[in-house]
């Protein structure tokens, strides 16, 4: 009988005392355990690595056919290299991500595997769950077929390009020697993303929520950048524009790479501060024309992008305090 394919999951951690259990909880609830789980405690000041060692030892007592690999930054040094940590030390055929405030499905990583085992695919996707206090929402992603497909949509930001969201094969790291830029904390799931995908074979998707996103509460939806992010951001986009224009994947640098920083720069407008109108104006300025011109993305989302464009900030301040705020206040509770 054929050996199954053994899985690296990758949990960076840093203060995560309060979710670090229930994250836990759901790797050691899978009903698929041939995977391993590396832990990165990116220097965390809480009992973090306390409740890692705990579940250490609990796995050893229950003689549990799961590996936990526990590695510890003697410094902080950020999401990117805690990552990159956790990659040199899997040993799987996949590679997947999750989140240590985050939890997944009991069959999420059998459905994963199966699908790619099935399909001999290099990706596979999956759809998520948007988790508040008090209710969740089912989020589903767009189909793609193949890796161009996935990542137009991915450009036109119908597509999230979140790690959770794939398992990877490890080989596609290996060869092309992809790997998160240290320090580079802002957009460096967008960037490695793309390059996997740019050097991926067969791709495939699951219509199936495997992943919950926990958010504690909306305002958890408005993401402010600071100039240290929005730089962050610039280096990773520039990124993935150098390693489109290496594949020679120029149909993909006009219009795509255009409607990329559009959305890139989006969470600038969901805010009431004037401030951030101004740098969205200012973040990727040459994508400014392109607005009203990415048909995928919602009529009311390229409504916003155009009314900065014109800097009708007045409105855009109305539209984030009375429709953002209140109806996503309501649903989101």
């Amino acid at each position: 009988m054929e050996a199954q394919p053994i899985v690296s999951i990758i949990i960076p951690v840093y203060n995560a005392v309060a979710t670090l259990p229930r994250c836990i909880d759901s790797l050691f609830a899978q009903t698929y355990q041939q995977f391993e789980l590396i832990f990165v405690d990116d220097c965390s000041t809480d009992n973090s690595s306390m409740i890692i060692e705990h579940y250490v030892e609990k796995n050893i007592n229950n003689n549990s056919s799961i590996r936990i690999k526990n590695v510890n930054h003697v410094k902080n040094r950020g999401v990117a290299a805690a990552r990159n940590s956790g990659l040199e030390q899997a040993t799987g055929e996949y590679i997947y991500y999750v989140d240590a405030d985050d939890r997944i499905e009991p069959n999420a990583i059998e459905c994963l595997v199966n699908e790619a085992t099935c399909t001999d695919a290099d990706i596979v996707g999956c759809e998520w769950y948007l988790s508040f206090n008090n209710n969740e929402r089912y989020m589903r992603q767009p189909d793609f077929s193949d890796r161009q497909q996935a990542l137009k949509l991915i450009m036109c930001g119908v597509i999230r390009w979140n790690l959770w969201l794939f398992m990877t094969r490890r080989s596609l790291y290996q060869t092309k020697e992809i790997r998160f830029i240290e320090g580079m904390n802002m957009g460096e799931d967008l960037m490695v993303m793309v390059k996997l995908f740019i050097c991926a074979g067969k791709v495939s998707k699951l219509n199936v929520p495997l992943y919950h996103y926990e958010q504690s509460n909306s305002n958890s939806l408005t993401k402010i950048y600071s100039q240290e992010h929005i730089l962050q951001v610039t280096a990773n986009v520039g990124e993935v524009e150098k390693s489109l224009s290496d594949a020679k994947m120029t149909s993909l640098l006009d219009p795509y790479l255009f409607f990329l920083k559009l959305n890139i720069k989006l969470p600038l407008l969901i805010t009431d501060e004037v401030v951030s109108y101004n740098r969205w104006l200012k973040l990727f300025p040459e994508s400014n024309a392109y607005v009203m011109r990415n048909k995928q993305l919602s009529l009311r989302t390229r409504l916003l992008q155009w009314m900065a464009v014109k800097k009708h900030f007045t409105v855009i301040k109305l539209y984030y305090r009375y429709i953002f705020r209140l109806v996503y206040g309501v649903v989101y509770k």
